[in-house]
């Protein structure tokens, strides 16, 4: 993949965020549209604020008791009464502890609930969206929404909002204690919190920035990793080590200084708080030896007040890291969110058809294609397949072959013209009954991780054993899976690896085979294998063929030559049809690309 288009794609998506709207109104959005994976857990996100607002006040109860302790019982000698408060104090101190554990259980259980449902509505989102979407989407950044997005999402869900309620709770019955016990003293810690408000304002507007940097810079990570690991191959035998470590190493950078800027901001913040605590702090024990010299004040009271300027800005801490995670989840559910409202592909209207079965023929008339604008591969496409019949596509690579057979999957919408399968339009018909008409053998087979058997039976999970095995013997793959550790139950790793292309080739056949299409196509099936297994592969599609629709997408024209017709495609254009010999006789294109392919062999002049 162009690493250029790659950094084009990137750009433009995370500079878009949601920019229609003002930040203020977008965050709101976000929030809303997150809400409807928490309103099916009411119940428990209420039980959570019902159990932290109850117990919100068990914090600023302690210093208050604290004073009591002193100025009542301590200064008069009372050790009854000493006693008394002091098991008040650890009833309110356990009962603080029981709330936070119920709360953070629930809250644990409801984000990973959520997270759980907003990560199958995005693989199942996935599913649903069209080729182009991938054409211009790098599988990495995509990986990256559905791990550390989410993984950023499941902090917040989980212990961010209902701790914020908590720590607001609790800072207005600090405010509230400090009131109550002096008014005098409340006001000189009130008068550092416009100070923290402006400071923490000016915080949350670069540290949205940053972190969108930071998200956008991971992303690009994640997507540069995920390509070189899985073309580590090229990169090898291109000796492209040192120089892509070299491009690694620049958008790792990036990576960091990303981050660095972001901890920047967070390495201002954080001392900016202590500091003005510790201002208040000191205030507060200057006032109060003023007042404790005049006797104005009691010794409870100062204690009691120290504890709750460190009561005061803990909460106020808490929010500023609080706020860390919110500002993260924000910026990842943006990227979620933008996921889920890419439209999928055409959406089928209803009262659409369903073939049942392939009946009379497939019809191209003047159909037009272009992925991008109009850069036409297919131009002007006439042609009609019918039932039973054997059709050969044949062309350089780039002529259109595959494009053909991704219009008649339904995979691409052609752009002009029209298209139908046994009269009837073909978007007229539900992608499902199409795909379940047309079974696609590719060049490039993916291997899914798991069980010979499970990949032998992708297409037809129902099947049973003895069918399984009986395709596999008539396609000849019976031979080589026997020799694996555990046969049909061997587990093939990601992709396939370790197993040959010509051994991937045949598991392909047997499963297209075991998917029962009427509409066989095999797309360069044969071009990657070697002789012996080619010779297998021929044998088993012959078989295959026999009772079906067949069409064959190769340039290698040995593998042609026995179809009932011949489509030869150059740039887009059917240039010559006919059989084998016909098109020799024409000494045209396909003429010229027999000689290429076959420069020992001399043809009749007659021809």
């Amino acid at each position: 993949m162009n690493n250029n288009s790659t950094k084009k794609s990137f750009k433009p998506q995370q500079d878009d965020t949601l920019q229609k709207e003002k930040k203020s109104s977008v965050d709101r959005y976000i929030i809303s549209r997150l809400f409807k994976y928490i309103k099916p857990y009411n119940r428990l996100v209420a039980i959570a604020v019902v159990i932290t607002i109850a117990g919100s006040f068990l914090g600023p109860l302690r210093p208050y008791l604290t004073k009591i302790a002193i100025d009542d019982y301590i200064a008069s000698s009372d050790f009854k009464g000493l006693s008394l408060i002091s098991l008040i104090l650890a009833g309110a101190i356990l009962l603080d502890g029981i709330k936070q554990y119920i709360t953070t259980w629930l809250t644990q259980i409801i984000g990973q609930k959520a997270v759980l449902a907003i990560r199958m509505d995005i693989f199942t989102h996935l599913q649903k969206l069209p080729a182009r979407f991938y054409d211009r989407n790098p599988i990495g950044r995509l990986i990256t929404r559905t791990t550390s997005d989410v993984g950023s999402l499941n902090e917040m869900l989980s212990s961010g909002i209902i701790t914020i309620l908590g720590d607001l709770l609790q800072l207005l019955f600090i405010v509230v204690m400090m009131v109550w016990i002096d008014w005098q003293l409340t006001l000189i810690v009130l008068a550092i919190l416009p100070l923290m408000i402006y400071a923490t304002m000016a915080f949350k507007k670069r540290v949205r920035i940053a972190f969108q940097d930071v998200l956008t810079h991971n992303a690009r990570l994640n997507t540069f990793f995920q390509e070189h690991l899985t073309g580590m191959t090229i990169v090898q035998l291109f000796n492209r080590e040192g120089r892509e470590a070299g491009n690694y190493a620049a958008i790792n950078a990036d990576h960091r200084d990303a981050n660095i800027r972001t901890v920047f901001y967070f390495s201002i913040y954080f001392p900016l708080i202590e500091v003005l605590s510790s201002a208040a702090a000191g205030l507060v024990l200057w006032y109060s030896g003023v007042r404790l010299l005049k006797a104005d004040l009691s010794i409870g009271v100062v204690v009691s007040f120290v504890q709750y300027i460190w009561l005061f800005f803990r909460p106020l801490q808490h929010l500023s890291d609080r706020f860390n995670v919110i500002q993260t989840a924000i910026a990842s559910s943006d990227r979620i969110i933008r996921l889920l409202d890419e439209k999928e592909g055409i959406e089928e209207p209803s009262g659409l058809y369903n073939i049942a079965s392939f009946r009379d023929s497939i019809a191209f008339n003047n159909v037009w294609f272009a992925y991008e604008g109009e850069n036409w591969v297919l131009k002007d496409i006439s042609m009609t397949i019918r039932q039973g019949e054997k059709i050969a596509i044949v062309g350089a690579t780039g002529s259109g072959k595959t494009t053909l057979i991704n219009i008649i999957s339904k995979l691409y919408p052609f752009t002009k013209g029209s298209v139908t399968i046994d009269g009837t339009p073909l978007q007229e018909i539900t992608e499902l009954s199409v795909r379940r008409l047309v079974g696609v053998v590719m060049q490039d087979v993916f291997l899914f991780s798991g069980t010979i058997r499970e990949n032998l039976a992708f297409g037809n999970p129902e099947v049973t054993d003895e069918a399984l095995q009986e395709a596999a013997r008539v396609v000849g793959a019976d031979r080589f899976i026997q020799q694996l550790p555990g046969g049909y139950e061997y587990r093939v790793l990601e992709n396939g690896t370790g197993l040959s292309s010509g051994q991937k080739q045949l598991i392909a056949f047997v499963r297209a085979l075991l998917y029962n299409p009427e509409i066989l196509v095999l797309d360069e099936a044969t071009s990657s294998v070697d002789t012996e297994t080619e010779s297998l592969i021929d044998a088993a599609t012959a078989r295959l063929m026999s009772e079906r629709t067949s069409i064959i997408i190769a340039h290698r024209l040995s593998t042609v030559q026995k179809a009932d017709r011949i489509i030869v495609l150059h740039k887009g254009v059917i240039k010559e049809s006919g059989n084998h010999q016909e098109l020799l006789a024409k000494r045209g294109l396909y003429y010229k690309l027999y000689l290429l392919q076959h420069p020992e062999q001399t043809l009749p002049a007659e021809l």
